[in-house]
Parts: structure tokens; C-alpha cells; sequence
């Protein structure tokens, strides 16, 4: 059983506007049987923080292209991805970068 997590997660870039407008997020995901994984946490987001506009954010069981997403400020396409496994006291963050014009 993968204990429980605590994790900064963090909206830019006008993602924030889908979550009530609060940019940083300290969660503490619940333990469970396996791992935690970028793919778990978004759609643990997605039932807990995400306020409105759901397509704006996720689109099948990742994030929307043009939202870029950093683990610890290290690009997440070089982490894994969705399967990248989280740990205690990581940092997520989505910036946005659809902007209108």
C-alpha cells in the first residue's frame, strides 16, 4: 500500500481561472494500492479541484495540448509523462498556453 502524498499543485498561464482562480494548491493524496502517478492525480484534479470547464484542462485521460506541465521545473516529457510515479513533497505545475486574441 503507497502511503500518503503531499504535493504542491500549481495553475498558470490562466489555468488558475478553472480552479476558482488559486494558482497553488499543498494536497495530500490518500493512500491507496498502487503508486500515485501523474495519470491518477489528474483525475484525482479533476473530482477535487477543477471548478468548471473540464475540456478547458483534460482531454481523454491527459491534460489538453497547449498546457505544458512541469515536475520539480523539469519538463514532464522527460519524466515519463502520465506514468511518471509521484513522490513525497513533489511539485507539479500546468501553465496554460492558449491564450485568446
Amino acid at each position: 500500500m503507497a502511503a500518503p502524498l503531499s504535493v504542491e499543485v500549481e495553475f498558470g498561464g490562466g489555468a488558475e481561472l478553472l480552479f476558482d482562480g488559486v494558482k497553488k494548491h499543498q494536497v495530500t493524496l490518500p493512500g491507496q494500492e498502487e503508486p500515485w502517478d501523474i495519470r491518477n492525480l489528474l483525475i484525482w484534479i479533476k473530482k477535487n479541484l477543477l471548478k468548471e470547464r473540464p475540456e478547458l484542462f483534460i482531454q481523454g485521460d491527459s491534460v489538453r495540448p497547449g498546457i505544458l506541465v512541469l515536475i520539480n521545473d523539469a519538463d514532464w516529457e522527460l519524466l515519463g509523462e502520465l506514468d511518471y510515479q509521484l513522490q513525497d513533497q513533489d511539485s507539479v505545475l500546468f501553465i496554460s498556453t492558449l491564450h485568446g486574441g
